[in-house]
């Protein structure tokens, strides 16, 4: 069978793996320390990070972009990405190298904040909006609220110049608050949002929806208001915010491949590094069924370009009938795996379907009508490139 080629473009690094200094009720990633129960503490080794960072920059071409998550990366220490930028610097030949950060911010300090905007990091922090709603459920171990430490680290970054965004959680609670939390998160000033839709199995009972999930029918209406408050921020028919999922869909209704991979026809567009260098098909798939192998015996773009990769990815075209029928397949195609094929069922719908088809039947004539007058500003009213 013949494949197409992917391109190494991004690489997602776990260089703490599952360690965190929080204990988020929600959090998936915590039970993956089972994986590698040898040792109770997780941290990559130098020789693993340099392999990686030499693989990824002397595999890729002109670009490639690292985004160091969790757990808690920050955990590592500044020392730890200062040798990853000189390992960059030393086996890159000229390429356009992107840096992203995702933390919850407890440990960043005026150290970390300038170092972060020296080397121009995107730093994504985890904020799920004002006090009552981030403190439902990101607690810290002792069980408190973490909301007044993350909202002053939030503030050190942005004062310092460093690029941030805010990666909130909705789930069943905060899904009652777009209003405020939007709101919220503008006035903080950040002004660049990711809302991830939280959707996890019951611990006791994997057949089951945990009851911190956000509900399908709530989750539509949050996206379909906070789209409202986002066309309302626009000014000269321009978005002076920036939601991940409004952006990525627009590059759909202007014919472009969108950034987000849940929005793709295919997944497994990048691979996941873990702390001792095994490599993953995907962020949310970490697990032995699809471990791809390991770093330091085997080359990234191979693992990218696998069978065993290729077979994840084209899971995701395995479409229920209901999905291959329906008016806004093009713009979503089944939502990301992750949502739809944890939970026995025999129809393999993605959770938020129905929170989807409120969304598009809302928002669809607004971004219509936001193409056309983009294309227009491209190429003018007769059609002639500007």
């Amino acid at each position: 069978m013949q494949y197409f080629l992917k391109r190494l473009n991004s690489i997602l690094i776990k260089p703490a793996g599952p360690d965190c200094n929080m204990a988020c009720t929600y959090c998936f990633y915590l039970k993956k320390a089972k994986l590698f129960s040898k040792t109770k503490k997780h941290r990559m080794r130098e020789d693993i990070l340099e392999e990686t960072i030499r693989q990824a920059m002397t595999q890729s071409e002109d670009q490639i972009s690292f985004a160091w998550q969790g757990g808690e990366p920050t955990l590592m220490g500044v020392a730890f990405y200062e040798k990853a930028i000189r390992f960059q610097q030393r086996y890159g030949y000229n390429q356009l190298v992107g840096n992203g950060l995702q933390t919850n911010g407890l440990l960043i300090d005026r150290n970390w904040a300038k170092f972060l905007k020296r080397y121009k990091f995107l730093v994504g922090i985890s904020l799920d909006g004002p006090k009552h709603v981030h403190n439902r459920y990101r607690k810290l171990k002792n069980g408190q609220g973490s909301w007044s430490k993350v909202v002053d680290k939030a503030k050190l970054l942005l004062d310092s110049g460093v690029a941030v965004n805010a990666l909130t959680v909705v789930n069943d609670y905060s899904v009652r608050f777009p209003e405020e939390i939007y709101g919220f998160l503008k006035e903080m000033g950040l002004s660049y949002m990711q809302f991830i839709p939280c959707f996890e199995t019951d611990p006791g009972d994997p057949k089951r929806v945990a009851s911190f999930s956000a509900p399908p029918l709530e989750y539509g209406k949050f996206l379909c208001r906070v789209f409202d408050l986002w066309l309302t921020d626009f000014v000269n028919d321009k978005p002076t915010t920036s939601v991940r999922l409004f952006d990525s869909l627009f590059f759909r209704y202007v014919d472009m491949e969108p950034p987000d991979c849940a929005l793709m026809s295919e997944c497994g567009v990048y691979v996941v590094v873990e702390h001792n260098g095994d490599v993953y098909s995907c962020d949310f798939f970490v697990d032995p069924e699809w471990k791809l192998g390991n770093v330091m015996e085997s080359n990234l773009i191979n693992m990218l370009n696998s069978k065993r990769q290729h077979e994840f990815g084209n899971r995701k075209a395995n479409l229920p009938e209901a999905c291959q029928k329906c008016p806004w397949l093009k713009f979503c195609y089944g939502g990301c795996p992750k949502d739809r094929l944890r939970l026995p069922s025999d129809n393999n719908l993605n959770h938020f379907c129905q929170s989807y088809k409120i969304f598009f039947e809302h928002a669809d004539p607004h971004f219509r009508k936001l193409a056309q007058d983009w294309r227009k500003r491209q190429w003018g009213e007769d059609g002639t490139c500007k």
